[in-house]
């Protein structure tokens, strides 16, 4: 028995050392929750002293301490979740997180009222303390705090928009404050949670993940619009070792400091391939799993013991590191092709990998209406998990709905794409895809496919370009006219998934050239001057990567982009700016009529509040620009200067000639 109320005692003061470790809770709980543990910390003292006593505890009393262990462990996995759990999940389903909350503080008020403090050794003092814990959760119960009505009311409001639909900057501003996800950190730390959360509701969390991954997205690009420098290191370090030798597209211009956030824990070199652990920090992969092959089984940073070794690709970060490395004109870092990730062990069911081969003989039956249905099925079942995703893989689905892309049967065709979209989410399917002979199937659709179709194959090549190596493939596989074509004449998500999709493929300098002779340029310059259109962002971004490839620069110039930079430059969002300004400085390099195009438009200005106010590389283009006009107006007055007696000298930038592409080239 003496062992027995040990092991329990310690067992109780583990507990509510582990919920006074808790830190602090997502702002939409804090005040409830921060009761709820400032609470629970005050029955440390009565625990401690039955430790102490040598009194023995009788059966009842046993008992009653059992049911409170109980009522702890439920009380600290709830206080976890206020810690750790999805701030927007937590903001949409109040009233199921605070039914929990109730459940739970009920129970423990219920525990607490079956102790007999007559059986158990504690003072006088202690007794009144335990005592005053119970008279404040009966005077909690049932009192319902006022929600934060306008916080619910911005994220519904965004929740039930599409994508297409545009959102109001104030209510972006209030909810990224509100909801404190203003930092590189805090949408990462919140982009995990609410997978997690959402997949673990019991139910098909399928549409609830989509529909708040996009509300999550759209609140991470204000952010990023409105903070650009949100990732600027705070501190600034030497280079590491894979750092040196690359080059800034600027010839005069330092390589950038990498920023704290983009680099390995471990090695402190830029990351390649970020993977999350299960406490959430993010490290390279070869790293990590150095160090697990070394026998460690905790978080090298946190010293956590890690709960499984399972390593989640961070697609967030390594996304804003290629954007980094882009806007900065560094080649972004390739995956190491030797690189073998840890495969994903599925925890499917039995009856679950049953129904799965059942519908992978489906698949092969050769009747069309069983391949469609079948599809339909692997579709959702691919969407709802991973472990699915990764079951569909290791069955060999992949090679079978491959070979359904060419089919006759548009429905089945859609179906088939859109599987292979939702399994290329698992970083161990994207190889198979690839291997598979996916990616002309894919193309087909894209070009043949129903509306649908086409955008979910966009979409699908957006997510196998992820991989490096895979840009190369996909663009010699015809895939990048398609595209253009369905930047020209999709429906607005279909633009967007075209857009990423070349923007990622462009990323490589082998692709540039292909998007530029598909005629991408003349389509981004219209979708950008399109009153409405809302492919600003897309437009300008795709452009500013262009625009450093000879074509590009050509294209551009035979577009007649000066005006429309101009008129970004003066009143775009910080990155637009930045972007307009550095297609500019491309356009000007080696061609005066630019320069002098943006003079006459009133460029000077914009270009000084830039140079102060914008993002780091905004200012970098702005200052260049200006350099290269003062420089230009003291050639046009030396020039004044010498003809002076003579008949007064045209300006030179009516001796230029216009801009056309082999005038451009020729530059």
């Amino acid at each position: 028995m003496d062992e027995e109320k040990g092991a329990l005692v310690q067992s109780l003061i583990d507990t509510v050392n582990g919920i006074a470790s808790i830190s602090d809770y997502t702002c939409t709980v804090k005040k409830q929750y921060g009761n709820l543990a400032r609470r629970l910390k005050l029955l440390t003292p009565m625990f401690e002293e039955i430790r102490e006593s040598k009194e023995a505890i009788d059966e009842e009393a046993m008992k009653a301490l059992v049911s409170l262990k109980e009522s702890l462990r439920f009380a600290l996995e709830l206080l976890t979740f206020g810690s750790e759990g999805s701030k927007i999940y937590m903001v949409l389903e109040r009233e199921q997180v605070m039914k929990r909350y109730h459940e739970v503080t009920a129970r423990l008020e219920q525990a607490l009222s079956g102790l007999s403090y007559e059986k158990l050794d504690i003072s006088d003092e202690v007794k009144e303390q335990v005592e005053l814990v119970l008279a404040q959760f009966k005077r909690a119960k049932g009192r319902v705090d006022v929600p934060d009505v306008e916080l619910y009311e911005d994220l519904l409001s965004l929740y039930n928009k599409s994508n297409e639909a545009a959102t109001d900057p104030a209510v972006l501003k209030r909810l990224a404050e509100r909801l404190q996800l203003m930092g590189i950190d805090d949408l990462t730390q919140e982009s995990l949670a609410l997978h997690e959360m959402v997949a673990a509701t019991g139910g098909d969390p399928g549409k609830s993940i989509e529909t708040m991954s996009m509300l999550l997205k759209k609140i991470k690009d204000f952010v990023q619009t409105e903070n650009p420098n949100m990732d600027a290191p705070p501190r600034e370090k030497n280079l590491p070792p894979c750092g040196r030798g690359l080059a800034s597209t600027d010839g005069n211009h330092k390589v950038p400091l990498i920023p704290d956030d983009f680099r390995c824990p471990i090695s402190l070199e830029l990351m390649k391939d970020p993977v999350i652990v299960s406490t959430g920090q993010t490290y390279e992969r070869s790293c990590v799993e150095k160090w697990f092959e070394a026998g460690h089984s905790t978080c090298p940073k946190t010293q956590q013991t890690l709960s499984s070794t399972a390593l989640t690709p961070n697609y967030v970060l390594r996304s804003l590191i290629a954007q980094w490395c882009e806007a900065n004109g560094i080649e972004p870092p390739k995956r190491p092709s030797s690189s073998q990730p840890s495969k994903a062990a599925s925890s499917c069911s039995a009856a679950e990998r049953t129904k799965i081969e059942t519908l992978l003989l489906k698949l092969t039956s050769g009747n069309p209406e069983d391949q469609r249905s079948a599809a339909v099925e692997i579709r959702l079942l691919a969407k709802r998990n991973a472990d699915n995703r990764v079951a569909i893989a290791e069955a060999g689905a992949i090679p079978l709905l491959v070979g359904l892309l060419s089919t006759a049967d548009s429905r089945v065709q859609e179906h088939a794409v859109t599987a292979l979209l939702n399994l290329s989410i698992c970083e161990d399917n994207k190889g198979s895809i690839i291997s598979s002979g996916a990616v002309p199937g894919i193309v087909h659709v894209l070009k043949k496919g129903s509306m649908e179709a086409r955008e979910n194959a966009a979409a699908t090549l957006f997510s196998l370009s992820v991989v490096d190596e895979n840009k190369v493939t996909i663009g010699a596989s015809g895939a990048i006219p398609p595209l253009v074509t369905l930047l020209s004449e999709g429906t607005q998500r279909g633009k967007k998934d075209a857009a990423t999709a070349l923007f990622n493929l462009c990323i490589y300098q082998g692709n540039k050239g292909k998007a530029v002779r598909a005629g991408v340029v003349p389509t981004l310059m219209r979708l950008l001057t399109e009153p409405g259109g809302g492919m600003v962002d897309e437009s300008l971004a795709i452009l500013a990567i262009l625009a450093s490839h000879t074509e590009g620069k050509a294209a551009i110039g035979a577009a007649e982009a000066v005006p429309v930079l101009v008129e970004v430059i003066g009143n775009g969002s910080p990155r637009n700016r930045e972007n307009a300004a550095a297609v500019l400085v491309h356009l000007c390099t080696g061609d005066q009529k630019y320069l002098a195009d943006a003079q006459e438009l009133g460029v000077t200005g914009p270009l000084v509040d830039l140079a102060q106010n914008g993002t780091d590389r905004g200012k970098r283009k702005a200052t260049q620009l200006l350099e290269r006009m003062s420089r230009f107006i003291e050639q046009r007055k030396q020039a004044q200067v010498q003809g002076q007696g003579q008949s007064p000298p045209r300006p030179q930038i009516q001796q230029s000639r216009p801009p056309t592409a082999a005038n451009a080239v020729d530059s």
